[in-house]
């Protein structure tokens, strides 16, 4: 596997995490081809944790947070090659060590990892609700 370097709010570009997302399963439920959306999700998340093998990113955790109550871990991706090798549990700790001790994990399962996250600790919270960009509050 070689060696896995993690770091905490680390530069990485569009390009980078557009790769990895590609390399996870992440791809198919983000605007990959879409570079400004990509750029503007780095550039305005609050906390990143990255897991990189040498020069290449092969993890992150990209989150939105108050510090204090909630951290809405918007993206957890290992690439596939490394997956069940304990980079996303690595990430969610060092994500959880940067928050407050009220502060909560928040997330949307990917549907393949669904069975992932009750092994690790998380419950289950079925009052999430999505209101699309299409549509509008009236």
């Amino acid at each position: 596997m070689g060696s896995i370097e993690y770091r905490l709010n680390h530069p990485v570009t569009a390009q980078q995490f557009i790769e990895l997302l590609r390399h996870s399963t992440l791809a198919e439920r983000r605007p990959v081809d879409d570079l400004d959306c990509m750029q503007g999700m780095l550039d305005n998340a609050d906390l990143t944790v990255t897991a990189w093998r040498g020069d290449e990113l092969v993890g992150i955790a990209r989150a939105v947070t108050d510090f204090h109550y909630c951290c809405y871990l918007s993206d957890l991706a290992v690439h596939r090659d490394l997956q069940r090798a304990g980079i996303g549990r690595k990430l969610q700790a060092m994500t959880r060590a940067q928050l407050g001790p009220r502060c909560k994990l928040i997330l949307l399962a990917a549907p393949a990892a669904n069975d992932y996250y009750p092994q690790i600790g998380y419950s289950h919270n079925p009052r999430c609700w999505v209101l699309e960009p299409d549509h509008s509050i009236d």
